[in-house]
């Protein structure tokens, strides 16, 4: 299925959740938000919420520096 992640068209397995994307894309959940069809998920749900066909994400990572 198609999904839009971060403004870009973007195949994933049909019936994945939030927290299997982020794992496959091997970025740390730590240092993450996420936007599903603009609402923020809490990160607890992230394994609940399945995606769906033209689900719109943004992935937003904090950065620490100076």
């Amino acid at each position: 299925m198609i999904i839009k992640i971060n403004g870009k068209s973007e195949a994933v397995k049909m019936h994945s959740n939030i927290a299997e994307l982020i794992s496959g894309k091997s970025l740390c959940p730590d240092n993450l938000v996420l936007e599903l069809n603009y609402r923020i998920v809490p990160r607890q749900d992230w394994q609940n919420v399945v995606l769906k066909e033209n689900d719109t994400i943004e992935i937003i990572s904090f950065v620490g520096g100076g």
